[in-house]
């Protein structure tokens, strides 16, 4: 879906009963919020790494502060680590506007890891997200050996299901 608004548009790329919004006008917004209502859809605007306008966790919440509610953050961890920011922070900053999670890992801001190799506080995202009683999408991303990325992805699978283990536990 297209909303487009004085010339300017932005692209919605659909996932079930959310959209991301990653080339996002800030001037689209009221236009966004039609959509969001009229569709009955919630809208989570995909940050990106450092230098993009949706890089920062503070430059979004001021973006949808005056917007309808169903206008939120897909909250891509390795962005927001790559920007030096916290995605813990950025979960619990956008509460129950969070529609969406891309769960990756960054060492330093630079270096893309195996979910546990990098800055990321999995267990904490984790319990920021069951805070909200969180039920959308956790998207386990991981780009780094593409000519064979089975056992890596197995790995932060498992990085993944030893974090959700150790929140049942403590």
């Amino acid at each position: 879906m297209t909303a487009t608004r004085g010339g300017r548009s932005s692209t919605c790329q659909a996932d079930g009963h959310r959209v991301r919004l990653g080339r996002s006008q800030p001037d689209s917004f009221d236009t966004l919020d039609k959509i969001a209502e009229e569709y009955g859809v919630n809208l989570g605007i995909h940050n990106h790494g450092p230098g993009h306008r949706w890089a920062m966790i503070d430059t979004i919440a001021a973006a949808i502060k005056d917007h309808s509610p169903r206008i939120g953050c897909c909250v891509d961890t390795g962005h927001f680590l790559r920007s030096r920011e916290d995605p813990v922070r950025a979960v619990e900053a956008f509460g129950p506007r969070v529609y969406g999670v891309h769960l990756k890992d960054v060492k330093d801001a630079k270096t893309f890891t195996i979910l546990g190799g990098g800055d990321l506080r999995t267990v904490d995202l984790l319990k920021a997200l069951a805070k909200l009683n969180y039920r959308y999408g956790l998207n386990l991303e991981y780009e780094e050996n593409p000519k064979d990325p089975i056992a890596d992805i197995r790995a932060c699978l498992k990085a993944t299901q030893d974090a959700a283990a150790r929140i049942k536990g403590g």
